[in-house]
């Protein structure tokens, strides 16, 4: 009797997992306990914001769960709390942990997607101010240095002060999230530009894009095809640690009034509402949102710093 060895042997992993397991990246990454502790603290706080609804006790944007009674209820290990409020509640009634979880998945999407926006405005404006030179590089360098020249958060402050004033009064807190998200994608997108425009000038002279020149290949197949992904490597880093920075803003933005209202809060909005209340003794209304906040940028950026390291060519 024979035994068929093919179907008794493992399955082996497919070429692009072999790959990705025998890259240099991964080698990298498992040898990195700062990396490795990073990417699981990120992956567990992603999950939380994710899954939300599974994880909270409540829906703290359901004012039909909020009760004035169980208002400022201290943590559960204290005297006075009370379960299921693991971490208290805030002056509405409102749970803590839950107002975290769902404050955190509203700033990570706005922190990606308006990296995500200045990403595609700046490596177009890059591409193109690379790619034909002249006036048009000229230009749009100038409203680069110009954006430069002003702080970031100013930016981001004026333009979601007049996109807020040129909404109607009904929208302004629908499109709160929106207005942010270009508030902060117009305040960054210079990097982005800057850095995809240098690598366009030099792979622009390069014989490959002389050839598809001359074959008459059109301007956006080479930009798109040739040129961009030559463009990616140091883009994406800087997206990666730009995300933390973003994130930063967006919470400045609520903290100042002018990012997400209290009915949806934030990070941001969350420290502004327990700011109000950090010496009348609801110490963890402002604590444990401004923990959340820096636990999330600081592994963003942990993450964004070893992946800049792997990826640079004279630290190898």
């Amino acid at each position: 009797m024979t035994t068929d060895i093919s179907k008794a042997a493992p399955a082996k992993p497919s070429s692009a997992l072999r790959r990705w397991l025998d890259s240099d990246i991964w080698w990298s990454f498992t040898h990195s306990k700062a990396a490795m502790l990073a990417a699981a603290i990120f992956a567990i706080l992603i999950v939380t914001a994710v899954f939300a609804p599974w994880f909270a006790p409540q829906n703290p944007y359901d004012a039909a769960q909020l009760d004035m009674w169980k208002a400022e209820l201290p943590p559960v290990w204290q005297e006075g709390g009370e379960w299921p409020y693991l971490l208290g509640t805030d002056t509405q009634g409102r749970d803590m942990l839950s107002a975290i979880l769902y404050g955190t998945r509203i700033s990570m999407v706005i922190g990606l997607a308006s990296v995500a926006l200045s990403l595609l405005i700046g490596m177009t404006a890059g591409l193109v101010a690379g790619f034909f030179g002249g006036f048009i590089e000229n230009f749009l360098m100038r409203i680069g240095d110009i954006t430069l020249s002003i702080p970031t958060i100013l930016i981001a402050i004026l333009v979601s002060t007049v996109v807020r004033q040129l909404l109607p009064s009904d929208l302004r807190e629908i499109g709160a999230s929106a207005v942010l998200v270009l508030a902060i994608a117009l305040s960054s997108w210079v990097q982005y530009a800057r850095t995809v425009r240098a690598q366009t000038i030099v792979e622009r002279s390069k014989e490959y894009v002389q050839a598809a020149r001359l074959l008459r290949v059109p301007a956006r197949r080479i930009l798109a095809r040739h040129i961009l992904p030559n463009t990616l490597t140091p883009v994406l880093v800087a997206a990666t640690l730009n995300f933390g920075m973003a994130i930063l803003t967006e919470a400045t933005l609520s903290f100042l009034g002018i990012g997400m209202p209290p009915g949806q809060p934030s990070l941001g909005t969350l420290i502004r509402i327990g700011n109000q209340f950090l010496f009348s003794g609801s110490w963890w209304i402002v604590l444990f949102p401004v923990i959340q906040l820096c636990l999330l940028v600081v592994v963003v950026n942990v993450l964004g710093d070893w992946l800049r390291d792997v990826l640079n060519p004279k630290l190898r």
